[in-house]
């Protein structure tokens, strides 16, 4: 295929990702569905050129912007909290899913080593969040129940990719048990490294450069700079792009400016868009070229269908039976939640009383000299890591109180297994000397549409029928008008409260400017123009611009201690954040 007809093709398939997700939307259909069909009936269009793709191209060239903008947008306090739910089901369901299939397709082809069934059972075992989080976000599901799907998608393809490599070099008869799980931890362990690593310097650069366009340039090679060295030390590069997105987008908010997450934000999502309806297009473009692959080595299409089916039931089997006591372990952690709710509130309270009683001491101490409990400054500082602390924990708990997985949710749960193009990426990198290679590539391809198609294409009626629901609109409504009153209370008494507080050139503002500033800038702004010549309205206005960037900035320092203690939902945290950050982009446009 020649440029001419690549750049083509590159224009169609944006023009109907486009299309497709335009009307997806209209339809109330998810898109990934609706674009794996419309590439199916394409492909079977007399004409159509072949589409067959590098499995590389799929998992070192797509796979980690993919990854690396969802681990962005994830609530490091979310997954923190649900990290031993979404380790459970990207770990160990992988692996159980994995050796489960492996076990059925060991015993229908004969041929076929046990280290190779499971090798092939690693392809088909992780799901992906793709098409599930698209119809639990237009559907309005749980925060909670997100989170869990979202953060299991972010590393079961770690953990299946991991499988794959052990179990291909096992086929070779070095296989050892204890050797796996250290060639796993070890993948695991520097993987993390290496992506922290590169997560901290990625921010600590980009936080000096004052262009967005050029942070967020730098933002689009991170997840590479993740991926490529881990994969040449030996280990998990899905896991260390994984790590390098939690810790940007964890110090975001600290370290970029509104106008660089502004602009992040928009070209990711844009990048986000295309990468991933590209590759549920191009899942559905390779099917005929599959078949014809299959029958051109002389093996049954038939065959590939039906047991192709078989491996879909044990999957769904496998899954279904495992998320029982994920439900049940849920239920325990929720009851005792509210036990430690309690618990941690009385004693919140209590160090707060303390806390009050130790700073009306320490301000009687003379300065130089120590109380019992340390200097005035040591003892409000000792006082505050223990608030945090406590505030954190009482968040933790209500949290694990209040946003229980019951058994509808683990039915969602449950039938949202969908296997994605990961899937038949890897498929397609199986060596060429696996007996049954094409039928064992078709039969992924089978697991990958009919959980998709079916499982995903019936989500929604399911989500209905149980009748499941989100967070409510009026109380995430008012969640964020108390949030919004909490920061403007710190930051009066940061900024306008505070006597101290100082111009940019050290001069102290105007009394008048932070009286009328603490009412509203439409209403001074109407009564300067009455009252003042041009040079002293501009002069006043000046004040109240520095003083506004002052009171933002004193939001965004609350926000971050809110964001860190938990009080309030990520959702709400995110929503508060484009606001200050609205207003930041006002400033920056005047």
């Amino acid at each position: 295929m020649g440029l001419e007809e690549l750049e083509l093709l590159a224009i169609a398939a944006v023009l109907v990702i486009v299309g497709v997700s335009y009307f997806a939307q209209k339809l109330g259909v998810a898109a990934p569905i609706l674009l794996v069909v419309v590439g199916l009936v394409l492909s079977m269009i007399p004409g159509i050129p072949a589409v067959k793709p590098a499995p590389e191209l799929i998992l070192t060239v797509i796979l980690p912007p993919l990854l690396y903008s969802a681990a962005v947008n994830m609530p490091v306090m979310d997954f923190r909290r649900d990290l031993g739910t979404i380790s459970a089901l990207s770990v160990v369901l992988v692996l159980v899913s994995a050796f489960g299939a492996g076990l059925l397709l060991w015993w229908v082809f004969p041929q076929l080593s046990f280290a190779a069934a499971v090798a092939v059972g690693a392809v088909v075992s992780p799901p992906d969040a793709v098409a599930a989080t698209a119809i639990g976000k237009k559907l309005g599901l749980p925060p909670r129940l997100l989170t869990l799907l979202e953060g299991e998608g972010l590393v079961n393809d770690a953990t299946a990719l991991v499988l794959l490599r052990t179990a291909v070099a096992a086929t070779a008869g070095t296989f050892s048990f204890w050797h796996a799980l250290g060639d796993f931890a070890y993948a695991v362990v520097v993987a993390i490294l290496v992506g922290a690593a590169v997560g901290l310097v990625s921010v600590w650069v980009r936080s000096r450069i004052n262009q967005p366009a050029l942070t967020t340039a730098i933002s689009f090679a991170v997840p590479f700079i993740a991926f490529l060295p881990s994969e040449e030390l030996g280990a998990s590069g899905v896991i260390a792009v994984v790590a390098a997105g939690l810790i940007t987008g964890a110090k975001s908010a600290r370290k970029f400016t509104a106008q660089d997450r502004n602009s992040e934000r928009t070209n990711w999502l844009t990048v986000q868009m295309l990468l991933e309806n590209g590759v549920f297009l191009l899942m559905g473009l390779q099917l005929m070229h599959l078949v014809t692959d299959v029958e051109d080595v002389g093996l049954s299409v038939w065959t590939a269908i039906w047991v192709g089916l078989l491996v879909t039931a044990v999957l769904i089997a496998v899954r279904t039976a495992f998320v029982v006591p994920v439900v049940l372990a849920a239920r325990r952690q929720q009851r005792a939640g509210k036990a430690r709710k309690e618990q941690f509130g009385q004693l919140l309270d209590s160090a707060a009383d303390e806390g009050s009683r130790e700073q009306a001491a320490g301000n009687r101490t003379q300065t130089g000299t120590r109380s019992q409990t340390g200097t005035p400054s040591q003892t409000d500082a000792r006082t505050q890591r223990e608030l945090r602390r406590l505030r954190r924990r009482h968040a933790d708990a209500r949290f694990y109180a209040s946003q229980g997985l019951g058994w509808k949710g683990g039915a969602v749960l449950a039938w949202s297994g969908m296997r994605g193009v990961v899937t038949l990426a890897a498929a397609q990198s199986l060596p060429l000397t696996f007996p049954y290679r094409t039928q064992l590539i078709l039969i992924a391809f089978v697991v990958a549409l009919v959980t998709l198609v079916g499982q995903g294409g019936t989500l929604p009626a399911l989500i209905r029928l149980l009748g499941i629901r989100g967070t409510d609109a009026e109380h995430a409504k008012r969640e964020l008008a108390l949030l919004m009153s909490e920061l403007g209370d710190a930051a009066a008494e940061q900024v306008l409260d505070n006597p101290d507080v100082r111009r940019h050139d050290g001069t102290p503002f105007d009394p008048a400017v932070i009286e009328k500033t603490a009412r509203m800038r439409e209403r001074l702004h109407s009564s300067l123009t009455d009252t003042e010549h041009a040079e002293e309205r501009s002069t006043y206005l000046q004040q109240v611009r520095e003083l506004e960037q002052l009171i933002l900035e004193a939001q965004q320092d609350a926000l971050s201690e809110v964001r860190s203690a938990g009080t309030y939902g990520s959702h709400t945290i995110a929503r508060a954040q484009r606001q200050i950050d609205r207003g930041y982009l006002r400033f920056a446009e005047e």
